[in-house]
């Protein structure tokens, strides 16, 4: 979190979010968990971000401003398509990973949804998965280095 929170101040770019918290937990708490393995972390935020789009697309909030303080219809379908769409889709192909869930509001909440602040959600979850994966198996823990032995 320190090397991604250090790049965001130098860069100026939102690269530490919210959801970074509880998808860090998982790697290095439960990382031989299904939820923790690169795979559905890595996979699980993309459809976060695809469904956060999605909502704010079919919501027509894609130009508006971010909906927290001051929340309307439109903003609060937006959430509720987008967030019904990730569970769905992470449960249709086996992916869990909740953290996704809140990646997902951040979008469709419009407080980060340009295309550029997209790719650099997936970078930040990239680079922490890594990190994740370095860390656990430099201290001895079986990191898997995809997706997670079943049993």
């Amino acid at each position: 979190m320190a090397l991604i929170g250090a790049e965001a101040v130098l860069t100026d770019q939102p690269l530490l979010f919210p959801s970074l918290g509880p998808t860090a937990f998982l790697l290095f708490t439960r990382p031989t968990h299904a939820t923790a393995s690169p795979r559905n972390t890595l996979l699980g935020h993309l459809i976060g971000v695809l469904a956060g789009v999605l909502g704010l697309v079919a919501f027509g909030q894609w130009h508006s401003g971010p909906s927290i303080t001051h929340m309307t219809f439109a903003g609060a379908g937006a959430s509720t398509l987008a967030l019904a769409l990730t569970c769905g889709a992470m449960t249709l192909f086996g992916l869990p990973h909740p953290p996704a869930g809140a990646t997902t509001l951040i979008i469709s909440l419009g407080v980060l949804h340009t295309p550029p602040q997209l790719v650099l959600i997936m970078c930040s979850v990239l680079v922490l998965t890594v990190f994740g994966g370095v860390i656990n198996r430099l201290t001895g823990t079986r990191y898997p280095l995809w997706r997670a032995q079943d049993g």
